[in-house]
């Protein structure tokens, strides 16, 4: 049986970073995954790193998530691409809410400016003149691909740094015995470690049931489209709407915040948590989203599997009044799901060795990488 400085339990997002973090200080890391290869959180999602949607510690981790990507993309193509974020205002609230977010970026350092109608007409032609205000434009956020880039960050983990990944290996047990923290899978095979770090997503049934009933952590549930290859459009990075200024918890800060009321063209859009996003995929179809439902640990199962139609065409009819292409060439529907929780994350300490860090929401893509080095070196430094 052979013995590792640390056990990823999960091999998503947040575990994979872990287990960067730790390889690159010279530490013999084991992934354990508990399917063929990642299908959660982590590939389900639209495949954008934007810290000007996040706020607080958040935004931080977002800021050096980006420096980490941008340098593993230099070494080893993971699929990111360095074509910006914009907000999109229709109105004159989500406008002053964008310039006043610029001021904050701009007071921290992080580069940003604001485009005019104009500007972002010809910047982003695929928009509708009536429907843009004005934007506020990120150069140095990233787009990835969901499909690709998890698969390619374990690849470059084993190959470069030495990292063992293990697959079809569901853990069920977890425990520390005599100062050794060790794992037993579902094939009985046992792996021990001086550290285990279980980030499982939203899997809450099969380790410590007891203590995710306990957490307050939540499952949230997207619905998200995807068109056809559109060959003639070129839309470029990520492209967040006037649903998303009103939702993102940068937009919070902002002073004009509280203030703010909803139209009546909004309100069945919010009841169902539905913000617009555009993004283009390298074969040139665009994702399009998303919704959100919730549910509590022990009920996640009411969510259901299914994408409701409904929703679907409250989303597409939203888009049509953004874009000119046609958002109704749809290829594929899915729903995705993550975990999250009040306090932002769920960080929980089984014991002296062994650790729980899930819950991280929608931001999981865009913070994760930054997130997990501040723990590993917690842990290690």
């Amino acid at each position: 049986m052979k013995n590792f400085d640390l056990i990823v339990v999960g091999s998503g997002i947040m575990g994979a970073f872990h287990a960067y973090h730790a390889a690159k200080l010279g530490k013999s890391v084991l992934i354990l995954e508990k399917d063929n290869f990642p299908v959660g959180s982590t590939v389900r999602n639209f495949g954008q790193a934007v810290p000007s949607g996040s706020s607080g510690r958040w935004f931080d981790y977002g800021r050096r998530s980006l420096e980490i990507y941008q340098d593993i993309q230099q070494k080893f193509d993971i699929s990111v691409r360095n074509n910006g974020t914009v907000y999109v205002a229709s109105d004159d609230t989500e406008w002053t809410l964008a310039n006043e977010l610029y001021a904050i970026h701009q007071s921290k350092g992080y580069n940003c400016s604001l485009l005019s109608k104009r500007q972002c007409l010809e910047q982003y032609p695929e928009l509708k003149a009536d429907y843009v205000k004005g934007g506020i434009y990120y150069p140095n956020e990233v787009s990835i691909e969901p499909n690709l880039l998890i698969y390619r960050i374990l690849d470059y983990l084993q190959e470069n740094h030495k990292v063992a990944y293990k697959t079809n290996a569901t853990v069920i047990d977890c425990q520390e015995v005599n100062g050794r923290a060790e794992v037993l899978t579902a094939s009985k095979e046992k792996f021990t470690a001086d550290k285990i770090i279980i980030c499982s997503g939203y899997i809450f049934n099969l380790l410590y049931p007891e203590v995710y009933a306990q957490s307050g952590l939540i499952v949230s549930k997207l619905q998200m489209m995807q068109t056809v290859p559109l060959k003639n459009i070129s839309l470029k990075g990520n492209i967040l709407t006037g649903l998303s200024i009103r939702r993102y918890e940068s937009f919070e800060e902002c002073p004009s915040y509280k203030d703010s009321t909803t139209p009546e063209h909004y309100t069945e859009l919010k009841k169902w948590g539905i913000h617009i996003l555009f993004k283009q995929a390298i074969d040139g179809s665009i994702i399009i989203g998303d919704s959100h439902e919730y549910a509590p640990v022990g009920k996640t199962d009411e969510l259901g599997f299914d994408t409701k139609e409904y929703i679907n065409k409250l989303m597409i009819k939203e888009a049509e009044r953004i874009v000119h292409f046609p958002v109704n060439q749809i290829a594929r529907t899915w729903a995705g799901f993550y975990a999250q929780h009040p306090n932002e994350i769920f960080e929980h300490t089984i014991s002296p060795n062994i650790h729980i860090f899930t819950g991280i929401g929608g931001k999981g893509m865009t913070t994760s990488a930054g997130y997990a080095e501040q723990n590993i070196q917690q842990l290690y430094c």
